[in-house]
């Protein structure tokens, strides 16, 4: 085992300039502290967190938005899999979220990951030797369970959603909690259809999903100091940019998880939710 996981040195320096030689497929990962080298047949899972005597490569370290253990990085079907076990999202370079409870294969290369916390991102580096070998049949990262988070971890201000807000943001944002790869929000012809088929006893359009998500973009905006909620801080054309950065926002707040998606499920699996919803609206 010794041979085949190695301790890192915080003068190593980046790893996106090159690693030490080493055999295909062995993973690099380095942190605000250092990091380590684990070759792919060492049987060995890199967890990495804010807390250094909880894990083998700090990240966020006196952060306590990150969690003390963020992540695990293990080797499974000849492939290296990260699992987020924390609550904040890790972010891939560009925007794709890997959300809590979730796991993605890594390529063999180079990769910054960012811990998305409220006022900065933590860098995560990590390179994998180039390997010719195939990918597995699937990815199980049953052995990165998901573990209880800590009583001193801090939660991010999550918004405040109305239960309608909640169900109509699910809805539009359900590409992102379902952890498509290139997500975009739904349109509102396709909210309005979705509802209309969850809850056939109120009156769902596309004029009313927009309103609603209209309010919630223009209040974020005004109280909460969120940016590119607004067309006047967003470049023509406009597109999906408004709702994307909506979802987003509350994606990185923790204000949607993946446990809403509940709430598109028939009313019968989730009852107290259903109550919860205000009387239906009008027509707008």
């Amino acid at each position: 085992m010794a041979s085949k996981v190695s301790l890192l040195p915080k003068d190593t320096g980046s790893l996106s300039r090159g690693v030490p030689p080493a055999r295909t497929g062995t993973l690099f990962v380095m942190g605000s502290n250092g990091g380590m080298s684990v070759a792919p047949d060492a049987d060995f899972a890199v967890l990495f967190g804010r807390n250094e005597p909880d894990v083998h490569v700090c990240v966020g370290v006196g952060d306590t938005c990150v969690s003390r253990r963020q992540g695990v990085i293990s080797h499974t079907y000849a492939r290296w899999v990260l699992t987020n076990t924390g609550k904040l999202p890790i972010r891939f370079p560009g925007s794709r979220l890997v959300l809590s409870g979730d796991h993605v294969e890594l390529a063999a290369g180079y990769t910054p990951l960012f811990i998305v916390s409220p006022r900065q991102e933590h860098l995560l580096e990590v390179r994998i030797a180039a390997s010719a070998q195939p990918p597995g049949p699937g990815a199980d990262a049953g052995q990165a369970a998901r573990e209880a988070y800590e009583e001193d971890t801090h939660d991010r201000d999550a918004r405040e959603l109305s239960a309608e807000e909640r169900l109509v943001l699910v809805c539009l944002g359900r590409r992102y909690l379902r952890n498509d790869p290139q997500p975009q929000p739904l349109t509102w012809a396709q909210v309005a259809f979705e509802l209309g088929e969850l809850r056939p006893a109120e009156r769902w359009g596309p004029s009313r999903a927009a309103h609603i998500v209209s309010k919630v973009r223009t209040r974020l905006s005004r109280e909460e100091g969120v940016p590119g909620l607004v067309e006047e801080e967003v470049p023509q054309p406009v597109g999906n940019a408004l709702n994307h950065n909506l979802i987003t926002d509350l994606l990185v707040t923790t204000t949607l998880t993946k446990a809403d998606l509940a709430l598109l499920d028939d009313d019968t699996d989730c009852p107290a939710q259903a109550q919860a919803q205000p009387a239906p609206e009008g027509s707008r």
